[in-house]
């Protein structure tokens, strides 16, 4: 075991992935070696997810599976989502657990990693067991102090880039921004810097990510900022083959948003709108906007101007209070919309959330249920879009390739969430080609190259 090495194990989403791909860059630059097992490593972090509480279970397990497999001189650290909301139960449930460093301050890791090794070195000295080095300050993080790093995560030839971090929405089911704070977004001079040097490491896809990026530069004062950032890295980096848009909220796709995506190719006809839910009541409750007829207008609109255009959107089942009607009034709206790609999840109960007060009275197997019955309604409408397409020819950013086949993406599909296209015979990784579209699945779609 080196004495300066680090396995770092991340969870959850892609945000999470650029605060893990930030710390590891931190770390190399102070002179550590990442390695790939655990085992030989003298750090070991877990950046944890604590969104919702089939994450939080996840992250556990993971905590505990390298706490107890530690060997003498190994050094843990709790950092993520999980650490900043509950670090105290962090440090209880997992006694192996040396640091505890929150999402908010992950560009401190060096300074804990630091500090963990002298605390080490002494109390090892003393015979005595160190409690958990606590870091939790509040200091905002995002585009001040981030020590120069790339804030984004590669992924073969696409880059998950952050655009900002936190939010100030006021969903009720949601603990995002009690986790993260209130909405704060990087400079754009930063976020074209970035983009420059993504471009010049080979990448072709760039994906906007932020929890809400049509939120972005609210803070800063600007006017309809995600269209004026779009427009900015349209002039900077024009040979940069796809720029997709992730988390936007609805109420806030503008106009001006619209015409980018239906006049400039480069800026992906797709667009990723979480709706949670089609029951103006349940919407109401949750503090979500609750204008449906908002949404069919828009879509409307945007289908209008952007022929091609591909939605994906996200729902919640079981909110507190759903009755059979506000269910039945969500299927309804999903078979009238047909969107491309739709994500469910069941309810999670949060504590210290609006929707606290309201419980969790919807019992688990009607959960299920109707998550069940929305999954199918959604994979027969995927198909049905899915075979429109055979014939036709799109352009595919080549991922892999297994027995013969290349794998990958269109426009339709946002990397590691939506669909694949299976292309017959072999293509370079990397490269983008044109494919006629021979055949489709509820999910995925079969070509050759075209």
């Amino acid at each position: 075991m080196k004495q300066k090495t680090f396995h770092l194990t991340s969870l959850g989403c892609a945000k999470n992935n650029v605060d893990s791909d930030s710390m590891v860059q931190l770390l190399e630059r102070d002179g550590f070696h990442v390695v790939l097992t655990p085992q030989k490593a003298s750090i070991l972090i877990v950046n944890t997810c604590g969104f919702i509480e089939s994450a939080r279970k996840e992250s556990y397990k993971v905590l505990h599976a390298l706490a107890k497999s530690k060997k003498p001189g190994q050094l843990l650290i709790a950092a993520g989502c999980l650490t900043q909301r509950y670090a105290d139960d962090v440090a209880h449930q997992v006694p192996g657990v040396d640091g505890i460093l929150g999402t908010r301050r992950w560009m401190d890791i060096v300074e804990v990693v630091r500090d963990l090794r002298k605390k080490h070195y002494h109390s090892t000295k003393s015979a005595l067991r160190p409690n958990p080095l606590y870091h939790l300050p509040e200091t905002p993080t995002m585009g001040t102090d981030e020590q120069g790093v790339l804030r984004a995560c590669i992924a073969g030839s696409s880059a998950f880039l952050k655009i900002a971090d936190g939010c100030r929405r006021p969903c009720a089911f949601c603990a995002i921004p009690l986790i993260k704070g209130t909405a704060v977004s990087r400079p754009v001079e930063t976020i074209l810097d970035e983009a420059r040097r993504l471009r010049e490491m080979g990448v072709r896809e760039l994906v906007l990510i932020a929890q809400d990026t049509t939120d972005y530069g609210h803070d800063l004062g600007m006017k309809d900022g995600l269209a004026t950032l779009l427009e900015k890295l349209i002039v900077s980096v024009p040979d940069i083959d796809w720029l997709r848009i992730m988390y936007a909220y609805p109420g806030s796709v503008t106009d001006r948003l619209i015409d980018l995506m239906a006049s400039h190719p480069q800026v992906l006809p797709y667009l990723d709108i979480p709706l949670q839910h089609a029951s103006p009541s349940i919407l109401g409750s949750m503090h979500r906007p609750s204008n449906v007829d908002w949404v069919r207008r828009t879509v409307s609109k945007m289908r209008a101007r952007i022929p091609d255009l591909s939605i994906r959107t996200t729902f919640i089942v079981g909110y507190p209070g759903e009755t059979e009607e506000d269910f039945q009034m969500l299927m309804d709206f999903v078979n009238e919309i047909r969107f491309d790609r739709v994500g469910a999840f069941q309810f999670s109960f949060e504590p210290g959330t609006s929707s606290e007060a309201l419980g969790d009275p919807i019992p688990r197997r009607v959960k299920e249920t109707r998550y069940q019955k929305l999954m199918e309604l959604q994979q027969s409408i995927s198909l049905q879009i899915n075979q429109s397409y055979i014939g036709k020819i799109l352009e595919v950013l080549i991922e892999g390739e297994n027995n013969g086949i290349a794998i990958g993406r269109s426009y339709r599909d946002a990397p590691e969430i939506d669909g694949l296209v299976l292309v017959e015979g072999r293509a370079k990784i990397g490269s983008i080609i044109p494919v006629r579209i021979t055949g489709a699945l509820e999910y995925d779609l079969t070509g050759i190259p075209g």
